[in-house]
């Protein structure tokens, strides 16, 4: 659809390499005839963001798709393109975690629906003329990969009204120094650009995206669930039961991974009991998101969890009565389901 929204102009293209577990998703967009541009089939990840920056540098809309260990191969021209400002979407599985300091945008979802409009929003936001940066989309492929999910997709014309025909002004990649400075601006500038898109998206489809954060329950919680992803739901799930048993529980999901929304995070955990989920691990130090999350909030307490296997809420149940039970932060605990 954002392929078709962009035939008045130079049309979309871009590089595909199928391998679990997007095979079908790019099979589909190779098969679908647009009426200008292609897709181009090739060898590996890093050949296929080639290509995707090949067709951006010419003026088209870019898509590609990736996940886990793969994402290694292109990290080279993922910086490349970050530095050339180019507004390519990816689609990316897990591993993306390992890749928050490429330059990309990165957005973490919790179901279909949100990964839809997510790759909407994303176009609009990559090549805005204040942004004008690439972008993940990530989600937890042990979650998509196993499941169905029903999403609502719009008409072609909606699509058309919310992404405007691309005209992108040509970036020359310069010195490293002001490569980083225009980066940490345009960084800088995404939060309020996605704001007004998310005005625009419910002005054009009748729904919201979610926030860069989103709260739950958490105005008088005394200990706060922090995570990422399809996590959120069972999190709520927890909170609520947490609840009803007298525990003054809520949770928070962070949507917006790059930029990170530091100042809106300590806003909301600042003086609370944080438990923080992590399924991405980095060793030697410990859950991602925990060591994000411990740089900016100034909370009471944040422990970090690094959880795996099929999660459930009387899981996040224990880890509530665990955290809640601790006198300090101490290491990263592990917490593996079989």
């Amino acid at each position: 659809m954002a392929g078709h929204a962009n035939r008045g102009a130079r049309g979309c293209g871009g590089g595909v390499y199928a391998s679990a577990p997007h095979t079908e998703c790019l099979e589909m967009l190779c098969k679908h005839e647009f009426e200008k541009g292609h897709f181009v089939r090739v060898e590996s990840e890093q050949r296929a963001l080639a290509v995707c920056m090949g067709f951006a540098f010419g003026g088209a809309r870019t898509f590609t798709a990736a996940f886990g260990g793969r994402l290694s191969y292109l990290a080279d021209n993922a910086r490349a393109a970050a530095s050339a400002r180019l507004p390519i979407v990816m689609m990316a599985g897990n591993g993306t975690l390992g890749m928050r300091d490429s330059g990309w945008m990165q957005f973490h979802f919790e179901d279909s629906q949100e990964v839809f409009d997510a790759t909407l929003l994303a176009f609009r936001l990559a090549e805005d003329a204040r942004v004008q940066l690439p972008a993940m989309v990530c989600r937890d492929t042990s979650v998509f990969s196993h499941t169905l999910m029903q999403a609502a997709i719009p008409d072609q014309e909606a699509v058309d009204a919310f992404l405007p025909q691309l005209d992108l002004p040509r970036v020359a990649p310069g010195h490293t120094q002001v490569d980083r400075q225009q980066l940490a601006e345009a960084m800088a500038r995404v939060p309020a650009v996605y704001r007004e898109a998310q005005d625009e998206f419910e002005r054009a489809f009748g729904r919201r995206p979610p926030a860069a954060v989103v709260p739950y329950r958490l105005e008088d919680a005394e200990i706060a669930l922090v995570s990422m992803g399809p996590t959120g739901a069972t999190a709520r799930e927890a909170v609520d039961r947490a609840r009803e048993a007298g525990i003054k529980a809520g949770s928070l999901r962070v949507c917006l991974f790059r930029p990170f929304p530091a100042d809106e995070l300590e806003t909301l955990l600042a003086g609370k009991r944080l438990a923080v989920l992590d399924r991405d691990f980095s060793p030697g130090m410990g859950g991602v998101l925990w060591s994000e999350i411990r740089s900016c909030v100034s909370a009471d307490l944040v422990q970090g969890y690094v959880i795996g296997g099929d999660v459930r809420p009387k899981h996040l149940m224990q880890i509530i009565d665990r955290t809640l039970g601790l006198e300090r932060s101490g290491a990263p605990e592990f917490v593996e389901v079989p």
